[in-house]
């Protein structure tokens, strides 16, 4: 009996680890889909951007499948702790806030946060010329952040859902302007819909760090974090970006 016993333990184990064995073969990536062309959904639903492309490279890097969870910007980090995912590859910025509730990897590009508006219009980017517009601004971002620290009372805020969503505002003509990400901005001012716009004045935050976020305590981050520095290294970061800007991110 206790032969059988000490049996059933050890096939047990062995089953136990035989899971956590294919479960480590998967990358579960949270996506936003809707931020091109970092993240976007094409036509034919694929998941393409050039997110998904560093996605794809760090996971082949690391020997295992990537598979991504579509989930809505403001969902992120509750889904990413919830274990809906293992890791968040969409662009996030690394603040203060966040970092209290999961860890980063070294960044993988720096951008910065910059309004657009009408080409036709003369658009100013102070305090007081900015009194009483109608500011866009993607929900839960550093920009709608910016926007309440910096401009609350002073202008009226619209926040959306993504900055797909807050480009077709300014498009309809619904606000004044979009403060956002300036690589983001860049990809829809080459648009037919966005050539009517261009940045305005300078950026309003520099260095903003983009990272990937990964639960506390995670051994994921020490291993993401060799696997950038891997495409890094050999050119298939450099690759990646040339598909996407003519210039580097890093």
């Amino acid at each position: 009996m206790k032969r059988l016993k000490r049996w059933v333990i050890s096939l047990m184990a062995g089953l136990s680890l035989c899971g956590t064995a294919l479960a480590a073969d998967v990358l579960k990536v949270g996506a936003q889909g809707s931020l091109p062309p970092f993240s976007s959904v094409s036509g034919n639903g694929k998941l393409t951007g050039f997110d998904v492309d560093i996605a794809q490279a760090l996971c082949a890097e690391l020997k295992v499948q990537c598979q991504f969870v579509i989930t809505s910007w403001d969902r992120m980090l509750p889904s990413l702790n919830a274990r809906k995912f293992d890791a968040i590859i969409s662009s996030m910025s690394i603040t203060p806030e966040r970092e209290q509730l999961v860890s980063f990897t070294i960044p993988y590009y720096m951008n910065s946060i910059q309004f657009i508006a009408p080409r036709d219009k003369p658009f100013s980017t102070d305090p007081r010329g900015l009194k009483g517009k109608v500011i866009g601004a993607g929900r839960a971002t550093l920009s709608a952040d910016w926007l309440s620290n910096h401009l609350g009372g002073q202008v009226n805020m619209r926040f959306y859902d993504s900055q797909e969503e807050a480009n077709q505002a300014l498009a309809d003509g619904r606000v004044d302007a979009v403060l956002g990400d300036r690589f983001a901005h860049y990809a829809w001012l080459q648009t037919p819909e966005g050539q009517r716009f261009e940045l305005k004045g300078e950026p309003v935050l520099q260095k903003d760090r983009i990272a990937i976020a990964v639960r506390k305590n995670d051994p994921l981050k020490a291993r993401l974090d060799e696997a950038l520095k891997g495409i890094l290294a050999n050119g298939t970061y450099q690759q990646i970006n040339a598909r996407y800007f003519p210039f580097s991110l890093y």
